[in-house]
This record gives C-alpha cells, structure tokens and sequence, in this order.
C-alpha cells in the first residue's frame, strides 16, 4: 500500500470519483466514443495514513474508478505506476477485485511524462476515443512538455499541481535559487527562469543611512500565485480551465492546488460544479 495523505486524500480522490461518474453518464449518450481512463500516477491501489492513534486505509483513485459499473464503465483502463512494488501490486488486485476487467485493464511500468506523449500519439490516431486521466504526481515530476502535447485533443485532464510542498518550497525568500531548483521549475512551469523570478518575486527600494538600496523580495502569497500561473499556463493547452480547489494539510496550510483542464464546456461546468460546493 501507498503511505501517504490525509484528509486531503480522500478529498481529491471524491472529486476525480464523482466527476467520472457525471462523465461516464454524458457519455453513455454518445456509443460512437470510447471512454478510456488513464492514471498517471497510480500507486498499489490503497492508501494508508497513520495518525498515530490508528491505521485508516483509502482506497486508491484506481481501485475507486474500476468499482464504477453504472451507468457503464470505462473501454479501457491504463494504469502508470514507476514503482515496481506498487504496479504490481495494483495488478494483482485487478485480477483478483476485478476479473471482468482484467482483459481491458492494463498497468504498465513508466515514466508518466513518456506515457502521456504516448497517449497524445494515440488520440491523433484514434479520433473516435475519449479520455479522463487523473495525474496526481510525485513532488515534481511531471514536466510541462508532457502536458503540451495534449493540445486539441479528446481529454479531459485532473491535475494536482504541488503549489505548497513543491513550487514555494523552491523559491527561496531571497531569490537567490540553487541552480537546480531552477531547472526544476522550468521543466514543471515550461517558462525561463527570468519570467519564474520576475512573476514571484518584486524589487523594493529602502532609504537607508547610505542612500537608496534595493532589495528583492518574494511575493507573500506566492502559493496562491503558483496555482494561479498553473491555471493560465494550462488555458494555453485547453479550451476551459476550472476553478482550482486548493488542498490544505492539518493546520491549514495549502499543500496543492487541484484543478481539471479541457476542450469541452460542458466538462468545465461539471468540474466547477463538484469544486464550488468543496470549497465551502
């Protein structure tokens, strides 16, 4: 099992179930599509979280998805997982959970970047296919380039984007940024390092004893800002962006930003939808 989470876990793992729900009904209207499911980061099936009192086990967006039968299910499930141990793990509960599903059910060991390229050739080719995908990444190992050739294609796109741990973590309150940090962000963002510097952080000037110096300095809701720029950089991709649902750890701190990207309207109001009423 995948140790990780809390609340908000179970959070995203509501909203990706309940969208899949409402998607797989519109598109039981439409036959002549196919309805794959694709899971970029898959883990073992179960998510377990210990509080230090208990153990509480989630199932997993994966196992969640395969449970739906009504008003049908997906044509096809492909699973990613990089982890050995987990991938097989999630297959092994597939044959035994899920034995009719066995046979259109695959889940592969890769990159999920490699994987999502592969899907965008797939989708050039097989016009008459429709995707839900859920990417719920570790740290930051998505890269933007993988998200851009999604471009104009079937997909409705979950995405939850490290604002909190990941992004704010990197950019340091001085501004002066290890150059590694740096590249990471610009393969996460796809933009230059210059612009990353010039969105998150402002130049201030200060009288002091000696005259005018100026300093940089980080902008204070940079997070915020983070899950913002993410939206705008995805809007660039697709059509629609929904509203980003921000997912906080226990003492109220914004962990991630969650939000679903699309070409098709009618998804972008289902998604705001199922986030507004979170939100609250």
């Amino acid at each position: 099992m995948n140790q990780f989470g809390g609340d908000w876990t179970q959070q995203k793992i509501e909203i990706v179930v309940a969208y899949a729900k409402a998607y797989l009904t519109i598109m039981n209207k439409y036959p002549q599509f196919k309805c794959l499911y694709f899971d970029g980061f898959a883990g073992s099936g179960d998510i377990y979280k210990n509080d230090k009192t208990d153990i509480d086990v989630i199932k997993g967006a994966a196992v969640r998805i395969l449970e739906i039968d009504f008003p049908k299910d997906f044509n096809m499930y492909y699973f990613v997982e990089l982890d050995e141990i987990s991938k097989k793990e999630l297959d092994k509960t597939i044959g035994e959970k899920f034995p009719k599903k066995r046979d259109k059910s695959f889940v592969v060991q890769e990159d999920c970047n490699i994987k999502l390229i592969s899907m965008a050739t797939f989708l050039q080719r097989n016009v008459n296919f429709r995707v839900l995908a859920f990417i719920d990444p570790y740290g930051m190992s998505l890269n933007w380039s993988s998200i851009q050739v999604l471009k104009n294609l079937g997909i409705d796109l979950w995405i939850l984007v490290p604002t909190g741990i990941g992004m704010n973590r990197l950019l340091t309150r001085s501004g002066d940024i290890r150059d590694s940090w740096l590249k990471k962000l610009e393969m996460v963002l796809g933009m230059e390092r210059s612009k990353i510097k010039e969105y998150f952080y402002k130049s201030k000037s200060v009288q002091t004893l000696f005259g005018e110096e100026t300093f940089v300095e980080k902008e204070k809701n940079a997070i915020e800002k983070a899950g913002k720029l993410y939206q705008q950089r995805l809007n660039e991709v697709f059509k629609y962006v929904s509203d980003s649902f921000p997912l906080k750890n226990s003492t109220g701190s914004v962990m991630y930003h969650f939000m679903m990207a699309s070409n098709n309207r009618a998804a972008f109001n289902i998604a705001n939808d199922i986030i507004k009423p979170k939100k609250k």
